[in-house]
């Protein structure tokens, strides 16, 4: 029998596809479950690795996709693949694009005040059946999350997408999640700047040809120190291949 996850670094990474996720998510909410999902690249791991806490929070997870090339890639080197990259945007997209006709509810918590503002005119045009219960932005103080917990409750959202960046969407998600008797909590980092229209992403063509990452630097150079983990997690993966 396939296990069920793949293992890569301490973090285990769930064998599925993007399409059977998305509706095993659909599924999973129309059951009323409350579900914790880390979409998680490279630079995730690494900063798991890093910081013991954070991987607690990650591990606490009840799904972890590969959202980043960088793991599928390690799962080949390591000879336990995973069937293809299961992102954060892509299942968002996929879970909007039938939210309505279930007549599930979608609250959106993160990115800058502007996007979030951005966010709703974007969604009424391409979405326009879709009931959002809650669109609030990212910049929000300690003193608040009581508020932004209550405003969450009280729509009862069935999908709560958090794009307040790694590791703090994570760690903001772990640490309210027993206030809830359900939802779909998943973090989505930068998804809601591609979404408002505010931030282009990839190509078709770049995204297949695996590419993306080249994308991101070249249309947002400040991006680069980023990467840097890349490199860094393959050695890790190698030597922990060694090892084994």
């Amino acid at each position: 029998m396939e296990n069920k996850t793949v293992d890569i670094l301490d973090i285990p990474f769930y064998r599925t596809t993007q399409e059977r996720f998305i509706d095993e998510l659909l599924r999973d909410a129309e059951n009323e479950y409350r579900r914790f999902v880390v979409t998680a690249n490279p630079e995730i791991v690494m900063s798991a690795k890093n910081d013991i806490e954070f991987k607690k929070v990650v591990q606490q997870a009840d799904y972890i996709t590969a959202d980043g090339i960088g793991i599928i890639m390690a799962a080949e080197k390591l000879g336990l693949p995973l069937s293809e990259r299961v992102t954060g945007f892509d299942t968002m997209i996929g879970i909007l694009k039938q939210a309505a006709d279930k007549k599930m509810k979608i609250f959106f918590l993160g990115a800058k005040p502007e996007v979030s503002k951005a966010l709703p005119v974007m969604l009424s045009k391409n979405y326009p059946e879709l009931e959002v219960v809650g669109c609030r932005h990212g910049y929000f103080t300690e003193e608040e999350n009581e508020a932004i917990v209550a405003e969450i409750q009280a729509g009862e959202p069935d999908f709560i997408f958090v794009a307040l960046g790694s590791p703090t969407q994570e760690k903001w998600i772990e640490s309210h999640l027993s206030a809830f008797s359900k939802g779909i909590f998943m973090g989505v980092g930068g998804s809601f700047d591609i979404l408002s229209g505010t931030v282009k992403r990839a190509p078709k063509i770049m995204i297949k040809l695996r590419l993306e990452w080249l994308y991101r630097i070249a249309t947002n150079p400040s991006r680069w120190r980023r990467f840097l983990a890349l490199p860094r997690f393959f050695a890790c993966c190698e030597s922990r291949k060694k090892a084994a």
